[in-house]
Formats: C-alpha cells, sequence, structure tokens
C-alpha cells in the first residue's frame, strides 16, 4: 500500500501523458485528413479551372480542327521566316522585304471581301480544303526551287501573289468556320482565345525550328515541312461532321451581296470602330515582322537563330495573352482590353526600337506579342458575338481585310520608310501611331456599349447592366 501510494503521483504523470498523447494523435490524424482533402480540393479547383479554360474541346469537330490546323500553322511559320531570310539573304534589300511582304498579303485586301460573300453561300468546310491543298502545291514548288537551287526573286513575288490569293479565300471561311465548330455561342469567344493560344504556340516553335534549320540545311527544308505539314488539316477537316451550313440570298448577285455586307459593316458602329482601329494598328504595327531581319542581323548583330528568338519571344507573349482570353468567363470587358492591348503592343514597339542588347529586345518582343494577340483576339470575338448568321463570313472578310489586307500597304511603306530613315526609326513612329489610334478609339467605347447592350441582353450573355460594361 505505501509502494503503490509512492507510486500515484508517477501514475498520475504517465496517465496524463498518454491522455496528451491520445489527443495530439486525434489531432495529427484530424490535421492530416484536412491536408488531404485540402491538397484534393485543390487539385480538384486546378482541374476544374483547367476544364474551364479548354471549354471549348468538348466539341469532338474543334479538336480536330485544333489539332490538325496547330501542325500546319507550324510549318507555316517556318516558311514564313524561311522566305524572309532567304529574300534578305539574296538581297540584303529592306525595300525587297517589304516588296515580298506587300505582294504575299494585299491579295487579301483586294479580293477577301469577295470570298466574304462566297463564305457565305458555300459550306465553308469545302472552302477549307480547297485552300489547304492549294496552299500545299505552293510549299512544294517553293522548297522544289529552293533545293534545286533554281529560286530567283520573281520566283518569290509570284509565289507570295499565289499564297495571298489563297489566304484571301481561307481566311474568311476559317474564321467563320469557327461558329461551326462550337455550338454554343457561350464557348464562342473560349474557341476564338485558343485559337489564338494554338497560332502563336506555332509562332513560338515554328521561327526557332527555322532559325535553327536555315543554319543547318538552309530555307528549302522549311518550305518541303511546311508542305507536308499540311496533310494534317486535310485529313482533320475530311474527318469532320459538320451540320448542314444554312444558306441565304444564294442566288443573289455577289456585287449586290457585297454592297449588303458593307453598309451593314459601316453602318454599325461597333462594328466599324473596332475594323477601324484593327485596320490603322495593322498599317503602323504589323509591318515589324517584316522589319525583324533587319534588327536580328544589322542592330542586334545575330543571325537566322536571332531572328528565331525574337520572333519565339513574341510567340510566347502571345501565348500569354491568348491564355488570359481564354480564362476570361465573358466577353464583357472586351472594349476595355482592345484598348489597354493596344497602348501595350504600341509601347512594345517604341522601347524595341531603341533596344541594342538582346535580352532587353526579347523582353519588349514579349510585350509586343503579348499586346498583338489581345488586341485581335479580343476584337475577332466581339465582332463574332454581335453579328447577324447570314454576314458572317462577309463581316469576317472585313475583318482580314483590317487585320491582313492593310499590313501589304504597311509592309511597302515600312520598307521604304526604313531604307531612309532606318528601321528604328521607322518602329518608333508605327508604336506612336499605334497609341494615338487606342485612345481615339476609347472615346467610342462609350457610344459602343449603349449599342451593343441590348444585344448582349437579348443574347442572354448580359443579364443586367454591370456599372462598368467593357
Amino acid at each position: 500500500m505505501i509502494s503503490l501510494a509512492k507510486n500515484l503521483p508517477e501514475l498520475h504523470y504517465t496517465t496524463i501523458k498518454i491522455t496528451l498523447f491520445k489527443r495530439s494523435d486525434r489531432l495529427n490524424r484530424q490535421t492530416l485528413n484536412q491536408n488531404i482533402m485540402d491538397s484534393g480540393s485543390r487539385k480538384t479547383d486546378k482541374l476544374a479551372t483547367f476544364k474551364f479554360i479548354v471549354r471549348a474541346f468538348r466539341y469532338r469537330n474543334y479538336r480536330l480542327f485544333f489539332g490538325g490546323q496547330g501542325v500546319s500553322l507550324i510549318g507555316t511559320w517556318m516558311q514564313q521566316i524561311g522566305m524572309s531570310w532567304l529574300v534578305y539573304r539574296l538581297t540584303g534589300s529592306a525595300f525587297l522585304l517589304g516588296l515580298i511582304g506587300f505582294t504575299g498579303q494585299v491579295p487579301t485586301f483586294a479580293f477577301t471581301s469577295f470570298a466574304g460573300v462566297f463564305a457565305d453561300r458555300i459550306e465553308r468546310r469545302k472552302l477549307l480544303l480547297i485552300t489547304q491543298v492549294s496552299a500545299m502545291i505552293q510549299a512544294f514548288i517553293l522548297a522544289f526551287l529552293t533545293l534545286t537551287g533554281t529560286i530567283a526573286i520573281w520566283h518569290l513575288i509570284v509565289l507570295s501573289i499565289f499564297l495571298g490569293l489563297i489566304n484571301a479565300l481561307d481566311v474568311p471561311a476559317r474564321q467563320s468556320f469557327v461558329v461551326d465548330m462550337v455550338e454554343s455561342k457561350e464557348d464562342l469567344g473560349n474557341a476564338i482565345a485558343l485559337n489564338s493560344f494554338m497560332f502563336n504556340s506555332a509562332r513560338l516553335l515554328g521561327p526557332s525550328i527555322a532559325g535553327l534549320l536555315i543554319g543547318i540545311v538552309g530555307e528549302g527544308v522549311c518550305f518541303l515541312i511546311n508542305g507536308i505539314s499540311f496533310l494534317a488539316i486535310i485529313i482533320a477537316l475530311l474527318a469532320m461532321k459538320i451540320p448542314k451550313q444554312k444558306i441565304k440570298s444564294k442566288h443573289a448577285p455577289i456585287i449586290q451581296g457585297l454592297k449588303d455586307g458593307y453598309a451593314y459593316a459601316f453602318g454599325f458602329p461597333p462594328i466599324r470602330y473596332i475594323i477601324l482601329l484593327l485596320g490603322l494598328v495593322s498599317f503602323m504595327g504589323m509591318p515589324y515582322i517584316v522589319l525583324m531581319p533587319i534588327f536580328a542581323k544589322d542592330i542586334l548583330h545575330g543571325g537566322p537563330h536571332t531572328l528565331g528568338f525574337l520572333m519565339g519571344a513574341t510567340g510566347i507573349g502571345a501565348l500569354a495573352g491568348a491564355a488570359f482570353l481564354a480564362s476570361r468567363k465573358s466577353v464583357l470587358g472586351l472594349g476595355r482590353i482592345i484598348v489597354i492591348a493596344s497602348n501595350i503592343f504600341g509601347l512594345g514597339l517604341i522601347a524595341f526600337s531603341f533596344s541594342r542588347h538582346i535580352q532587353l529586345s526579347l523582353c519588349m518582343m514579349f510585350l509586343t506579342g503579348f499586346g498583338m494577340i489581345m488586341q485581335m483576339a479580343s476584337s475577332n470575338t466581339i465582332l463574332q458575338t454581335i453579328v447577324t448568321e447570314d454576314k458572317r463570313g462577309r463581316i469576317m472578310s472585313f475583318y482580314a481585310m483590317a487585320f491582313m489586307g492593310m499590313a501589304p500597304f504597311g509592309s511597302l511603306a515600312a520598307g521604304s520608310l526604313a531604307s531612309r530613315i532606318g528601321a528604328p526609326a521607322t518602329l518608333m513612329l508605327s508604336g506612336i501611331a499605334c497609341i494615338i489610334g487606342s485612345l481615339l478609339f476609347l472615346t467610342k467605347l462609350p457610344l459602343i456599349r449603349r449599342i451593343v447592350k441590348p444585344i448582349y441582353i437579348q443574347m442572354g450573355i448580359l443579364r443586367e447592366m454591370p456599372s462598368e460594361f467593357q
């Protein structure tokens, strides 16, 4: 008894330790379970976020298009870089760089509005199959002439014009084709943003691959790879199951259809101002691409790999911009984004024109790509959302005229101006013009908001007017 009494304090202390240990163990298990649940919740949230960003992939036709077009675009960018380098290697002329850019894109300005009428009257998939096969033939001819050493500047001009004619028909059909692949208009903006992501993924990979291949095996291999890459999109188009396109006014005269499209586009202020800003940015800003070989070789003292890195940096910036747009829940606010993006694009060009260091130049190209794709894709999304279905092809042809059709005139002007005042000064003026244009567009936003509001309410996109719509 005495021994037991002596040991009571020790037993009591041991009991407390056991009790505390059990409580601690229980708390640890609860904490562990909670951490596991939180970790699982975070993984689920991340998966849900990813699924939301790529929600257009729910549609089989869009998945096929995304995969096939993605492969084809890598080849397209390889050819574009290869042709620019080939022209500058053969001639050393900034003017001829601008001239090739002009001849390759001016058909888009001249003929794409007529192509828009056809996109509203003929099955768009058939048009796309025709354009992709034709572009593949052009790439193989270019590869053959280059690899056999018989290529000349006049060949490049003729083939550029031929490809420009193909693109004049392809662009409005391809832009309008998005709505045929994505059944719900709520996912239309996401699909357009993913298209931009795909386009700029190719912009990142294509020039980088081309820069390496040009230094090793020459430009001809880039053209050959581009020709082969068209098989991916051709197979994807053939595998799609597309609902029959509703055709209106099929037998109306083409000129009348074109007049109706012009009257609708330029009589409707939201479409008019978006297209005008696109045209200005394209004319003044986009020619930076044709001047890139000059910056890579003469200003940054690099080679084809430097050109590839510069274009790759633009692609990374564009990828970031496209990913941001894909993550947005609604088209609301895109008008404001157009203004911000145009300013970023202009400032990026101005800063790049002053840079003489490759690291700084790459950073500025990142900003330029980011602003460019944000402005382009936001404009595309608004246009596709507010346009009436029977005029979609024509409106997208005007979009193509503004974005791509004005670029050749800008390329020609930039090449001529760069030969007089230098590429850096030319690019600085381009950036200033883009900023001025965006500020003018900003003054029209209140009018655009008032007109677009009832359209969005009717579509169910807008139920209650936010205090800061667009």
